[in-house]
């Protein structure tokens, strides 16, 4: 029997928790034909903002992945309450990681790393995806971290 997304969490010892509600008007998911939307997701913990401040300033690169980490968890809860089931998602096609960052930082990629990495740990070869890793100035509620995804739903 193939291993599930959720026996790959529970291997990973997460739980995703409920989904954060929308903090402007917009929906957190959308689904178009065969592909569903996931709005950015923040490094959110137990309802607060795990991780806030400026990459290059405040903020380690570890910090930052780790932030990131928890940003994709909250993508996948988001993509858990659109289809009631993760075993509907087909594959991950594509994550947008934005990085508050000092205008001389370049390792976006290394920081938006620790959600790809937890995306490939939990949907194994099809958590592999196409990404962006960008540098803002600012972000949501002081975020360190901001990550947006696609996914192929069956």
């Amino acid at each position: 029997m193939a291993e599930t997304v959720e026996d790959r969490l529970q291997s990973l010892g997460v739980t995703l928790p409920t989904p954060a509600a929308p903090a402007a008007n917009y929906v957190p998911t959308a689904i178009s034909g065969k592909q569903l939307f996931v709005s950015g997701q923040l490094p959110m913990d137990a309802g607060k903002i795990a991780v806030t401040g400026t990459l290059g300033a405040t903020v380690s690169v570890e910090d930052g992945a780790a932030a990131a980490r928890l940003c994709a968890i909250n993508v996948l809860a988001q993509a858990k309450a659109a289809l009631g089931d993760l075993g509907r998602v087909v594959r991950l096609v594509k994550v947008v990681g934005f990085v508050a960052s000092t205008a001389d930082f370049g390792d976006q990629p290394k920081v938006v790393n620790g959600a790809s990495d937890f995306f490939v740990a939990a949907l194994g070869e099809n958590g592999r995806h196409a990404r962006s890793a960008v540098g803002v100035a600012a972000l949501p509620f002081g975020a360190a971290v901001e990550v947006e995804a696609i996914f192929e739903i069956a």
